[in-house]
């Protein structure tokens, strides 16, 4: 299914290292015709990192969807029950983020955001990014791949030879997978 006309809740956790790829995204799904709404968990609003600062990627995304951003528990709890996503992508989904959402545990607006827009049983597109992937979290991982509305955007290892347990999201592939998504079916292969 097209993404034209589709709101899509955009939320953007902790793997900063992946925002350079990740952003542009949302420009590409915006000129494809979609609306954006863009969510960012605390850290990701709040934390300056050498792959950047925290107010100049607010600033980008706020010019790419002409929107401010939900940052805010409070401001993410009314989209389900206000209908104000169609699917919602998880990209960088950092291995924090993965295991609250395998667990449950709801203490960030990006958390937040998923456990709201879930109550309509409507699609939520993950796009892993954590340096233990391969590890301990991978057990949180395979949790999430195997609930209902969670589709995966294809993943490989970060580089197998400096960090053997870390995997990263091909962003080439987040429009086809949220596009699958919309119409119930993982994109395959998962692995690359």
């Amino acid at each position: 299914m097209e993404v034209k006309g589709k709101k899509i809740g955009f939320v953007l956790t902790g793997s900063f290292c992946t925002f350079s790829k990740t952003i542009p995204k949302m420009k590409e799904l915006k000129r494809l015709g979609a609306e954006i709404i863009p969510i960012m968990s605390y850290n990701s609003y709040e934390l300056d990192t050498k792959f950047g600062k925290a107010n100049d990627f607010i600033e980008q995304i706020k010019t790419i969807t002409g929107k401010d951003i939900i940052h805010t528990i409070q401001d993410a709890e009314p989209i389900g029950p206000k209908h104000l996503t169609d699917i919602m992508i998880v990209a960088p989904a950092s291995g924090n983020t993965m295991s609250k959402l395998a667990c449950d545990i709801i203490d960030t607006p990006a958390l937040m955001a998923v456990k709201s827009h879930l109550r309509n049983n409507l699609p939520v597109v993950i796009a892993p990014s954590t340096n233990n992937g391969l590890g301990a979290n991978l057990v949180n991982i395979g949790n999430l791949i195997n609930r209902k509305n969670y589709y995966f955007v294809p993943f490989k290892q970060d580089n197998p030879i400096t960090k053997p347990r870390s995997v990263v999201f091909d962003p080439e592939y987040i429009i086809k997978t949220i596009e699958f998504a919309l119409d119930g079916e993982q994109i395959e292969p998962i692995l690359l």
